[in-house]
């Protein structure tokens, strides 16, 4: 694992959004989780994901702060944050000036990670499309480096939870050729982090969550 190559990227990023370095004197790496309107419980995942960086942490070479910072779109501090996780059940909605806003921060290196925990789909994919008209979220083939960069995932995304029909899908967005949205539908990554009591979830799918999300975010520092 290149640790070097990491922090060189975290670094071009801020740099080039003119933002200061103040937050990563304490921390390689902050989990934002992004707070948004519309009703929906983003603030739902904050339990899964401590635990999830709490196990992240003893895997990667990086000193990631165990607590995750809340974002929201039109916070001026947006760009400091290279990953950013979107989550919920309910609906979602963007202002023109968070549309605006959230396609700079895509273009411009920023990763956003989005989890369906159920209910979320149909909003998030109104949202985004205002955000990128021209853009259609497509699968991610199961060769893409986010599926093997850490942790090897051949047939794709796994499933933690039953949702929908059918078999978990890994949607993306790419600008530019670069993989910068990752959609988990009907995987619900986000529940496979949280306590083994929250869910009755077995040890083997708990930590195909927590190996899958080291890999989205593995991929979100490196690519």
């Amino acid at each position: 694992m290149n640790y070097l190559k990491i922090i060189f990227f975290l670094l071009i990023f801020l740099l080039k959004n003119n933002f200061s370095l103040d937050l990563y004197s304490d921390y390689d790496f902050v989990f934002a989780v992004l707070k948004y309107e519309g009703g929906g419980d983003w603030y739902s995942c904050i339990p899964s994901v401590r635990n999830f960086l709490n196990e992240a942490s003893k895997r990667i070479n990086l000193k990631i702060s165990l607590k995750e910072k809340v974002v929201s779109l039109s916070d001026a501090d947006l760009f400091l944050y290279p990953f950013i996780f979107i989550n919920g059940h309910g609906n979602i909605k963007f202002n023109e000036e968070e549309i605006l806003k959230l396609r700079k921060y895509l273009y411009n290196g920023g990763f956003l990670f989005c989890n369906d925990d159920y209910g979320l789909d149909i909003h998030l994919r109104r949202e985004m499309k205002k955000v990128f008209p021209d853009k259609e979220f497509v699968e991610v083939p199961f060769s893409h480096p986010i599926y093997h960069c850490y942790y090897d995932f051949p047939d794709g995304i796994p499933k933690i939870h039953e949702h929908y029909p059918g078999p978990p899908k890994g949607y993306g967005i790419f600008l530019n050729n670069r993989l910068a949205v990752f959609y988990a539908y009907n995987s619900d990554i986000g529940d496979g982090w949280d306590k083994p009591e929250v869910h009755n979830d077995p040890p083997e799918l708990r930590e195909k969550a927590i190996k899958m999300g080291i890999n989205i975010l593995y991929y979100a520092l490196m690519y």
